[in-house]
């Protein structure tokens, strides 16, 4: 099922008005490392879901010894926001883990039809122009090429970045660490601002199938 406008940018633009109306959020925070999901300790503080089209079902579970975030999404899409203001010259990169039982064989990054993902990860860069909002979307991928970007179905002002693609590594943990900073100035040009928000999502409403997908803690990091 396809609808306008994207999930992307109602996902941004609900994002850019919780922080007009709210203030920044934030993690747990220390001098080298904002700790934005905790969920190795059980913590799901701060986090919010937004629903576009039936519930991702997310609980924590145990997971080779460890408690983790999990997602069971089935011809739904829904998602889990953290609220944070934080400078990105400061906090510039960004740190997680995740698994995927699988790809979405039908998922294709290019169309509106095909706009799911067994896993992603958004970084949003909120404006008080809300068609000025902006979102990184790490994504594992279902076929674009690891380490190849192209501009979400719906909207160019939400990107798409394959930090993992296919199925060779599903049902195995994979850590990640991204310079959001330096993504953003590849992406769109230009310095990014105060990014305002990270935000989980496993959606397959558009394919009509399922996923599963496990996240673990997820921090922003200060430059070595």
């Amino acid at each position: 099922m396809t609808w306008a406008p994207s999930r992307a940018w109602r996902l941004a633009s609900w994002l850019a008005l919780a922080l007009v109306l709210s203030g920044a959020g934030g993690g747990l925070v220390w001098a080298d490392q904002v700790k934005v999901g905790a969920f190795s300790a059980g913590d799901l503080t701060g986090w919010e879901e937004k629903v576009f089209q039936g519930h991702t079902k997310y609980q924590l579970v145990e997971d080779q010894g460890r408690m983790v975030l999990k997602a069971e999404a089935r011809a739904s899409a829904s998602a889990l926001i953290k609220t944070l203001r934080l400078d990105l010259r400061q906090y510039p990169l960004l740190r997680w883990s995740w698994k995927i039982e699988g790809t979405l064989p039908q998922g294709d990054e290019r169309t509106k039809a095909g706009d799911d993902y067994a896993a992603r990860v958004y970084v949003v860069f909120p404006s008080a122009l809300f068609w000025r909002t902006r979102a990184i979307n790490y994504i594992w991928a279902n076929h674009l090429p690891q380490g190849q970007s192209l501009p979400n179905a719906f909207t160019a002002n939400a990107m798409m970045l394959a930090v993992e693609s296919g199925p060779a590594r599903a049902g195995q943990w994979v850590s990640e660490e991204r310079d959001i900073a330096a993504d953003y100035r590849r992406l769109f040009g230009g310095q990014p601002g105060d990014m305002g928000a990270v935000a989980v999502m496993t959606d397959t409403d558009n394919t009509g199938g399922s996923a599963v997908a496990y996240y673990g803690d997820i921090s922003l990091i200060s430059r070595p």
